[in-house]
């Protein structure tokens, strides 16, 4: 059964996701502030967090940075309608997905539902090794973990796939239309913006110089590529 955690100051949208989650038969507990969601992320791990922006006491944003110190459970920002900073502020701390206000609760239960079997495949695949090797990259497939240098380097869901895509094509230069298709569908409402975001972070996360790539290449006006490297 599928735990949820749902944190929104406006009592009437919680009461209504809530509902509807509960009908999927999962367990749904709720906050109503910043810092109330914060302690329950903490204490508890979640299969999804449902996490708005705008928060008393400590707002969505920070929220989701706080709980990517310490947990990559998937984190699926509330974001005000048109609001496009929002959306690229919440990807850049960390968010996995975004549905924008007013949504449709059968929009946001097929996207939480989607990120659901993907994290069930790993639990049913088994305990066997999966390793992709490539320089001080490991990636194990199974348990969809990452490790630089011996070290496990927290990581997304969404950060996971883009990469997992480029190692498996080495040197196969891919746009930012065709990476948001592959890894978010062909049905996804967010545009390029979010690939750059998410190659941007994986650079923080597994490049020694960022800003002087030695995986994830750009090939300028065309897209990324992962450069192929002997595996260790």
């Amino acid at each position: 059964m599928a735990k949820i955690l749902i944190v929104d100051d406006e009592k009437l949208i919680v009461k209504g996701i809530r509902f509807a989650l509960l009908q999927e038969g999962w367990e749904v507990d709720c906050a109503y502030d910043g810092e109330e969601g914060l302690k329950m992320a903490r204490e508890s791990e979640y299969d999804i967090v449902l996490l708005d922006i705008m928060l008393p006491k400590i707002n969505g944003l920070e929220v989701c940075q706080q709980i990517r110190e310490f947990s990559d459970m998937p984190i699926i920002m509330l974001t005000a309608k048109g609001d496009d900073m929002d959306k690229i502020m919440g990807l850049e701390y960390g968010a996995d997905d975004y549905v924008t206000k007013p949504f449709n609760i059968l929009e946001v239960k097929a996207r939480m539902k989607a990120i659901m079997r993907r994290s069930g495949k790993k639990e049913d695949e088994g305990a066997g090794e999966n390793m992709i090797l490539s320089g001080d990259l490991k990636l194990d497939t199974e348990n969809e973990r990452l490790y630089v240098a011996g070290k496990e380097i927290n990581i997304t869901a969404r950060e996971f796939d883009v990469l997992l895509l480029l190692v498996n094509n080495p040197n196969k230069v891919y746009s930012r239309d065709k990476l948001l298709e592959l890894v978010w569908g062909k049905d996804y409402p967010g545009d390029a913006r979010t690939v750059d975001v998410h190659i941007r972070r994986l650079r923080e996360k597994i490049e020694e110089n960022p800003s002087n790539p030695r995986y994830v290449q750009t090939k300028w006006g065309v897209g990324y590529y992962y450069r192929n490297e002997k595996a260790v």
